[in-house]
């Protein structure tokens, strides 16, 4: 598990993102379905390389709980 994997993914979403332009099929809403596919497609990848970051970099650590801070005879 490397930070690598979100730039791979990066790539191969602009692959889609390209894939979907050219290949939307021609009429009166090609610009809706196009931009709806490029959205999604946009969205996602987002909404997974921040997950995949946030737990690959946590910002707080894991504290235990039965783990007493003061002294042992209070």
């Amino acid at each position: 598990m490397s930070g690598f994997l979100v730039f791979v993914l990066a790539i191969i979403s602009l692959a889609a993102g390209a894939i979907s332009w050219f290949l939307t099929p021609k009429g009166a809403n090609q610009t809706l379905i196009r931009t709806s596919l490029m959205l999604t497609i946009t969205c996602c990848y987002l909404m997974w390389a921040i997950t995949y970051m946030a737990q690959l970099h946590p910002l707080m650590a894991p504290r235990r709980s039965d783990v007493r801070s003061g002294p042992e005879g209070l």
